[in-house]
């Protein structure tokens, strides 16, 4: 399977030739900074298998679950692609948004329930973490 996705403006292009691995729904504090108030929607893929036209530019931050990650995201129209935490390097996080086809990374869970507004809505058919889980990979 070759999943397809790229940013706003067209300028980054990927494929990934695997099925995601998993998918969450995130509301930690950075999340929601990157989804404009509410949470993201991410799917974890095999590293290796990820190609990627076009430039990218790196914004380097500590997470909530205190790994040091890499945002990436295109440096013309600004859209968050990829994350990637240095301990696990097997693996790249995906911003469900960016994928031609979403509908390939049904979100199997909730985590960071504990940053989320008083306001936030939970699809209650997933289960919710108050923080991150195990990581996959």
């Amino acid at each position: 399977m070759t999943v397809k996705g790229g940013c706003l403006c067209g300028a980054v292009r990927y494929e990934i030739d695997a099925q995601p691995m998993s998918a969450r729904i995130c509301w930690c504090k950075d999340c929601q900074k990157f989804g404009a108030g509410g949470p993201t929607v991410n799917a974890v893929f095999p590293s290796a298998t990820l190609k990627v036209s076009g430039a990218l530019t790196d914004y380097p931050s500590l997470a909530d679950s205190g790994n040091k990650m890499h945002r990436r995201f295109c440096p013309k129209c600004g859209t968050q692609i990829f994350s990637e935490a240095e301990v696990r390097p097997n693996i790249v996080v995906v911003r469900v948004a960016t994928l031609d086809d979403p509908e390939i990374a049904k979100p199997g869970m909730t985590i960071w329930t504990s940053s989320a507004p008083s306001w936030a809505v939970f699809d209650e058919r997933l289960p919710k973490y108050e923080r991150q889980q195990p990581p996959v990979g």
